[in-house]
């Protein structure tokens, strides 16, 4: 029989979260919960994707006096009659069910082609967040009306005949976001009104209303030109030398990528005030950036490296690098992909990997032409780059000559990068020597250092400082890093640093984890400003390796899942677009070493592909984690990491 007993562990223990319940207990998850913008967007988002595609001219935003948001567009509606296999009506489960929504089947077939919704929860999160929402579409001569609180139907669905002056076609949606959720209950009315303007910017002839009831404002936008005079808007009037925009989509004979996959971009150079830089994902706003920038970013820098080289205009002695030609960058990219990854629930960064190759090779192209048509903006931005390349390297010797002439000897298992630049460096410390092999011959030898390190790293939380260095690996970190063990309340000196990133890369595996927690502890406890100044890194390896066979036109491929949750998703993808089950390989990597150079470049070590996690202490103070570390990592603390094992654990994933 089941216990019951209070503190204990059984059958009862265990619950299962039904419906919208996932959602209410960790909102953090699905949405942002500073204010309710986000939930917000998810309806925006919805009527944007009938707009884009084709389907809608209009969309309303109304605020209204007793604090909710309605958004109503002209699109086709959402349906309303029974689902064939839930025998539900399907605006009730678009709404109640995590999962459900119109935009799984991209392409041929599909409701939308291209579209920011990926996974079916974005309304229904708004639904499970809101104290009431109200819902009609108007659809095939019939109007359907419903109404939720808290995510349950309070108000069934109700379907009439369209009377004759009413709209023909068409959704609204009004909310009443739940206070308890958030931290404001206030709307951010400019963030808001930016990301209605950036709507109408990037769907030329689709025209954007905001009607803010209590201050009686209504604002439209409706623009007819493209990203140009937005981005000169946002300028402010900063003089521009020069401006370079473009548009690239793939027809249906592209052997690499799906018909109308591309971009839309304006780029504009200035030689002062701060860069304005805006990306956007089949209309998404991407804040975080992602792989379409890393596109746009490779595109420019080899258009202007090749204008640069062809034009003899670099300089003896200096070495252009990306970020110098993207340093006074300011631009606008709407690029439109098939099937997006992003990062996280609320989309705000971009991971489709392809995306990188997609962008730039388009922009590339465009942009070696435009320059050798216009030879004199060409050599005002080559002057810019290199300009930027002087003092980013003059910043690199400064640093050089004040290490002085007592610098400690390398180590020799150290595989030093040729720049001396420490914003561009990294250095990785890898486990074990085979893999600091494949690193080796992997990396960009130009910005990427190796420290193979040999067998567990000395758990160091009780070791004092001056006993740090009788151990060799901790000495040769050290050392190869350039700064010295200090305390959380010392004012290190920082200018011997050798690296801008100091990046952790272990094995996928539980040995690997616990040598990153054990390095982790060390620049915790005798490093804590390196992390302070946002120098530590943790790399993010895969552990499994999926080949894939050809796919209609996708040539056959290998791809990378950092865990079991990824694999699955992958192997979801593949079945999706018609492999056969089986027909791919699932290899499982026991440790880096197994990988060759050219995978370890590809998934962990290229700055374009790779997954790599900065380290910060969060919401908690020094002291506070302090306290946390020492119940794991303490000689003597068996008890508390029992007690916290017991209240805590449910929050791990172990890898058995």
């Amino acid at each position: 029989m089941a216990s019951k007993e209070p503190g204990t562990y059984g059958e009862a223990s265990i619950r299962v979260l039904k419906g919208l319940e996932p959602v209410k207990q960790r909102p953090g998850m699905y949405t942002r919960t500073d204010n309710p913008l986000h939930i917000i967007q998810e309806v925006l988002d919805n009527a944007a994707d009938e707009a884009l595609a084709g389907f809608g001219k209009k969309i309303k935003v109304t605020l209204h006096t007793d604090g909710s948001v309605s958004v109503e567009d002209d699109g086709r509606g959402i349906p309303f009659g029974l689902h064939p296999e839930e025998k539900a009506p399907v605006v009730e489960l678009v709404f109640t069910r995590l999962h459900a929504g119109g935009k799984f089947d991209k392409g041929s077939g599909g409701a939308y082609s291209f579209s920011g919704g990926l996974h079916g929860v974005g309304v229904s999160v708004t639904n499970a967040l809101s104290t009431r929402l109200e819902v009609q579409s108007h659809r095939e001569g019939q109007v359907a009306r419903l109404a939720f609180s808290a995510g349950d139907v309070v108000e069934p669905l109700q379907v009439r005949a369209i009377e004759s002056g009413e709209r023909r076609q068409g959704t609204t949606v009004r909310a009443w976001p739940d206070g308890k959720y958030f931290e404001s209950h206030t709307l951010p009315i400019n963030e808001l009104t930016h990301l209605l303007r950036s709507k109408a910017v990037l769907m030329p002839g689709v025209a954007v209303t905001l009607v803010n009831e209590k201050t009686k404002d209504t604002q439209q936008w409706l623009y007819k030109g493209g990203l140009r005079d937005y981005l000169m808007q946002t300028l402010n009037g900063d003089p521009v030398i020069p401006l370079f925009e473009g548009t690239g989509y793939a027809d249906k004979n592209a052997d690499s990528f799906a018909e109308g996959e591309g971009a839309e971009w304006c780029v504009a150079f200035t030689e002062e005030g701060q860069p304005v830089r805006e990306s956007y994902v089949n209309l998404i706003p991407t804040s975080a950036g992602g792989t379409h920038e890393s596109g746009l970013r490779d595109g420019l820098f080899n258009a202007v490296k090749s204008f640069v080289e062809l034009h003899s205009l670099l300089p003896k002695g200096v070495k252009l690098l990306p970020e110098d030609v993207f340093a006074r960058a300011s631009y606008v990219l709407s690029a439109k992909v098939l099937d997006p990854q992003f990062q996280g629930q609320i989309k705000e960064r971009l991971n489709s990997r392809d995306a990188v190759r997609l962008v730039s090779s388009f922009v590339r192209p465009a942009l070696e032409l435009w320059l050798n048509q216009h030879v004199d903006y060409g050599r005002k931005l080559a002057e810019l780059a290199i300009k930027a390349a002087q003092t980013r390297q003059r910043a690199g010797q400064k640093v050089e000559k004040r290490k002085g002439s007592g610098v400690a000897v390398l180590p020799g298992k150290l595989t030093d990068c040729e720049s001396k630049d420490i914003a561009h460096n990294e250095v990785f410390l890898v486990e074990g020597d085979s893999a600091g092999g494949s690193a080796k011959m992997g990396r960009d030898k130009e910005a990427q250092a190796i420290l193979p390190l040999r067998g567990k790293v000395l758990n160091t939380w009780e070791v004092e400082r001056d006993r740090l260095f009788a151990n060799t690996e901790i000495h040769d970190i050290s050392v190869a890093i350039g700064v010295d063990p200090h305390g959380p309340d010392d004012t290190p000196d920082l200018s011997g640093l050798r690296y801008g990133k100091v990046c952790i890369l272990s094995d996928a595996d539980v040995d690997g984890s616990h040598i990153q927690v054990l390095l982790l502890t060390l620049f915790f406890r005798h490093f804590p400003k390196l992390i302070d100044t946002g120098h530590v890194y943790v790399a993010k390896p895969p552990l499994f390796r999926v080949d894939a066979p050809a796919r209609g036109k996708k040539p056959a491929a290998k791809l990378y899942a950092l865990d079991e949750g990824e694999l699955t998703a992958i192997l979801d993808k593949l079945r999706k677009d018609g492999v056969r089950e089986g027909a791919w390989t699932i290899s499982r990597f026991k440790g880096l070493g197994e990988m060759s150079a050219e995978q370890l470049w590809e998934t962990t070590l290229n700055p374009d592909t790779r997954r790599l996690l900065q380290v910060r202490l969060g919401k908690l103070d020094f002291s506070q984690t302090q306290g946390e570390i020492t119940k794991l990592m303490g000689k003597g603390e068996a008890a508390a990491r029992r007690e916290l094992m017991e209240l805590r654990g449910d929050d791990v994933e172990v890898d058995v």
